[in-house]
């Protein structure tokens, strides 16, 4: 009889799979510890027992958190299982009911509880004309942001053992003229009909690949971006170290390029023959026929000089001739 009442109870097996699993045991067994030790002045340490369930429902698989927490029940032993997942006497419960407006504002003071409420507010909106009875048609993403609430000042839990109504420990009285808002504000939790499915689907499995969390539109966009600007970066990049079609000579840019990087110097005599070159270029001579004949050839002075001097020695010895006769 003992197995078969053992496979009835979901929430019994999800204990057992997450003590089978070292993530799931070692962050159970440290917020059961601080949620169930009691202190001389009150029964248990509410802020570690907040904190440990935080790192909870952070670090472990949905697989085993949301197990033990969204499991369905078919009987009274199951369902108070569930409840008492999160140690509800020191996670939850308090001597007195605040009002569910203070109880808001107190969690707006908070930027971790006032972040996660919401993200409930935005992924568990009802909606009646939806499939899902979701506005956003995700139950994942509406479970994520119930249990990110569990470990802050507005911890949810299930009011009792007979159905998925869940709440924060607080209620309306005392609301004054805010009594519908306040109402309002607690019954988004307790009469949430998108939350219900979602736990409903995820205890009997009928949400497996169905209104799964899609990645954001915006990060896809934004690597892509990104990756675009790399790479046109990179071309730019490329088009100033190596010029194609730039009327600069190779020189100047290496000039620019010594600028910008002190620590590498330039060849100020390449630069000089460089532009040499390219004067004679523009002239349409070649430049290893000017290397050759600067090589070879006597200067330009000397063929200028050279009949000057010539006249210069024949004129005194015409003159020693005509006088030689006379």
């Amino acid at each position: 009889v003992e197995p078969v009442l053992s496979k009835g109870n979901n929430c019994l097996d999800a204990a057992k799979a997450c003590n089978l699993n070292d993530t799931c045991k070692r962050f159970r067994s440290a917020y059961i510890t601080p949620c169930t030790s009691s202190t001389s002045n009150e029964i248990c340490n509410k802020r570690k027992c907040h904190k440990a369930l935080r790192l909870f429902f952070d670090k472990v698989p949905p697989k085993h958190s949301y197990g033990m927490l969204f499991c369905s029940c078919r009987d009274v032993a199951c369902t108070e299982r569930r409840r008492q997942t999160i140690v509800p006497v020191c996670s939850y419960e308090d001597r007195e009911k605040p009002n569910c407006l203070n109880l808001q504002e107190s969690c707006k003071k908070n930027y971790i509880c006032r972040s996660r409420l919401a993200d409930f507010f935005t992924n568990c909106q009802p909606e009646s004309r939806s499939v899902s009875s979701c506005l956003k048609e995700n139950y994942a993403d509406c479970l994520l942001a119930y249990s990110g609430l569990i470990g802050t000042v507005m911890t949810p839990n299930y009011i009792d053992s007979n159905s998925l109504s869940v709440a924060p420990w607080c209620d309306c009285s005392n609301s004054g003229n805010n009594i519908d808002e306040c109402q309002k504000f607690l019954n988004f939790f307790q009469d949430n009909t998108c939350l219900k499915n979602a736990i409903q689907a995820f205890g009997n499995g009928t949400d497996v690949n169905v209104w799964q969390p899609i990645l954001p539109v915006q990060t896809t966009t934004a690597t892509t971006t990104t990756a675009s600007r790399l790479k046109n970066t990179g071309l730019e990049t490329t088009n100033n170290e190596i010029p194609t079609h730039n009327d600069s000579p190779a020189c100047a840019n290496l000039q620019t390029q010594k600028k910008r990087k002190s620590n590498e110097s330039v060849d100020t005599e390449l630069c000089l023959n460089e532009n040499a070159i390219g004067k004679d270029n523009t002239a349409g001579v070649s430049t290893s026929h000017i290397s050759s004949e600067n090589s070879l050839a006597l200067p330009r002075s000397f063929y200028l000089s050279t009949p000057l001097t010539l006249m210069t020695l024949a004129f005194p010895l015409c003159l020693f001739l005509s006088s030689s006769v006379l």
